[in-house]
């Protein structure tokens, strides 16, 4: 949730021309944004020129951002497209050999800090979305998901709920959550990326 604060805070200067504001956001999506570029195995010119272009897009959509929490995830959505158009924008060499570049070999840790800042973005979504369910929805939810899994007659006896409403209930929470604004960005960014 402070993670989630900061985010919002940062966006809100930087909509302001904030320069310090725009700096602490390059900084922390950065990485992101090229370790994407890594993985398409952009050269540094074109990885720095996708960069820039997320950033000015960015820029562009700034009065559009929603939800700050899902900004990572647009962020990495959009330079996945714009990896994608750059390379299909450069001309394509005809057989050659291409020598082995150790800045073009896929960087674990950069995957995986991408993958965290992806997570982390899921569960604040998911907390947020969570928040706008009524107690009893929540309490429905965490019991449906708890390892090991609770049988239905026992949800029933816990929340005083018959044993045939507890799967419809359980759909109409899950249709909730999906239409939250936080989950809807990351469906939609899913959706794209996958189509890309």
């Amino acid at each position: 949730m402070c993670d989630e604060l900061q985010v919002t805070d940062l966006l809100t200067r930087a909509r302001d021309d904030d320069q310090q504001a725009w700096d602490a956001l390059i900084e922390r999506h950065a990485p992101l944004i090229w370790s994407i570029c890594r993985r398409y195995q952009l050269s540094d010119a074109d990885a720095e020129d996708v960069a820039q272009t997320v950033w000015l897009r960015l820029v562009d959509q700034l009065d559009k951002v929603r939800d700050p929490a899902a900004i990572a995830g647009w962020l990495a959505t959009t330079t996945r497209h714009e990896c994608c158009r750059a390379l299909r924008a450069a001309p394509r060499p005809q057989a050659t050999w291409r020598e082995l570049d150790a800045e073009a070999i896929p960087d674990e840790q950069a995957r995986t800090a991408e993958q965290e800042l992806l997570a982390a973005e899921r569960h604040a979504a998911l907390r947020e979305a969570l928040g706008q369910l009524t107690p009893r929805d929540r309490q429905l939810i965490a019991i449906l998901t708890a390892d090991p899994p609770v049988p239905y007659n026992e949800i029933s006896a816990r929340l005083g709920i018959p044993v045939g409403s507890i799967g419809p209930t359980r759909g109409r929470c899950l249709e909730k959550l999906r239409r939250h604004p936080a989950i809807a960005a990351l469906i939609n960014a899913e959706t794209r990326a996958e189509a890309a």
